[in-house]
């Protein structure tokens, strides 16, 4: 089971003081985030991507470049990569470069982001977002695997004799989620290549979340990846403790009220009621999140969304060492004595190579022009 935090990048008024973070501010306090992250003992940071205000996280890639340069344990993931509106070529080498300049610790989650104008702005129709996220996942499953990839689609140019460079380190593609809210196609396209659905289920009650898992969970096994518990889940979720829950609710209350996520809606009751926020006590958030596999199963993955809603960084970083060291310990032991044997445990670089039967030199050896011959004991 891997444990982590996620986020999304907001550029958001603390309402306590009024004050904005600039974005210089926000992008500095997301590295910090990610070092504590790794200092508490924390599995996993991932980020969004998004390419409007009042987020600044529009490239993934520098971000994590730069937190993989500083950090030594932590696996580095997108909270979203955008499928339908980036060229998947470009993922490819983005994250394939990633991959070696982490030593493997990277993974990504494929979404379609939840911000409609993006698709004009690069080009592309909301319309076709779907089409859009299943043609360009084809194309990046296949840039991974295959050294020589000749294409045709809808909604890119075609593809002649192309390899993407550099090739995924030891010959394994990074893993990838396909996250999703509310759309059973992403999950019907999880399960066909047998790759994680992560349910991000922040805003929707468990019935929904529990609805998208098993049908996950039946497709995957449909098209013979393994048994329906044996797919590869991760979830989302939000919290905010202090020792004393009567604290947090007091605290997070005008955060709650003014956020433009969740405020002028259900009051902080209700969304707590009805969606996995969590506002409370350590022992609090841990019944809350052991509960989940009560209606999801087992799963591997868990993500919690805390700095977020214009909470300043001292706060977050407060949070950060209540969860590594009073919560995910408890969730670790726990979650790890209800786990049937046979339920694989959470992905990494190390275990998709030894499954792979180990690591090989994938390099790809440019063809000579006159001759047409790759070197002699090269590869192409």
């Amino acid at each position: 089971m891997q444990f982590g935090i996620f986020t999304v990048g907001d550029v958001t008024v603390d309402p306590t003081t009024g004050r904005e973070p600039t974005e210089h501010e926000r992008i500095k306090a997301m590295v910090a985030i990610a070092l504590k992250a790794e200092e508490v003992g924390l599995d996993v940071f991932a980020t969004g991507e998004h390419h409007n205000p009042p987020f600044v996280p529009s490239s993934p890639t520098t971000m994590l470049g730069y937190i993989a340069a500083r950090t030594e344990r932590l696996l580095l993931s997108t909270a979203t990569t955008l499928i339908t509106t980036n060229d998947p070529v470009k993922i490819a080498e983005d994250y394939a470069m990633l991959q070696h300049l982490s030593d493997g610790r990277v993974d990504l989650m494929m979404g379609r982001g939840n911000t409609g104008p993006v698709y004009p702005w690069f080009g592309k129709d909301i319309r076709a977002g779907i089409p859009l996220a299943i043609e360009n996942y084809d194309l990046l499953h296949r840039l991974w695997r295959e050294d020589v990839v000749d294409w045709k689609g809808k909604y890119r140019t075609p593809l002649q004799s192309f390899t993407s460079t550099p090739r995924p380190l030891d010959g394994v593609p990074p893993f990838v989620w396909h996250g999703s809210i509310r759309s059973p196609e992403i999950a019907e396209q999880a399960a066909y290549y047998g790759d994680g659905f992560f349910a991000n289920h922040i805003f929707w009650p468990k019935e929904h979340t529990q609805r998208m898992i098993a049908l996950y969970r039946q497709r995957y096994a449909h098209y013979g990846h393994g048994a329906a518990d044996q797919a590869i889940v991760g979830l989302g979720g939000q919290v905010f403790m202090r020792r004393n829950s009567q604290d947090a609710v007091r605290e997070f209350r005008p955060y709650f009220d003014n956020a433009p996520v969740y405020g002028h809606g259900p009051s902080l009751e209700e969304f707590t009621r009805e969606t996995p926020l969590t506002v409370g006590s350590p022992q609090q958030v841990i019944d809350r999140t052991l509960g989940f596999r009560e209606y999801v199963g087992d799963y591997q993955r868990q993500l919690f969304l805390m700095d977020h809603a214009g909470l300043p960084l001292k706060t977050v970083l407060e949070q950060l060492d209540l969860l590594g060291e009073e919560v995910v310990p408890v969730l670790r032991k726990e979650f790890a004595a209800l786990r049937p044997a046979h339920v694989p445990a959470a992905p990494t670089h190390a275990s998709l190579v030894a499954a792979a039967g180990g690591a090989k030199d994938s390099t790809v050896h440019a063809v000579d022009d006159v001759t047409g011959k790759a070197p002699e004991g090269a590869t192409r």
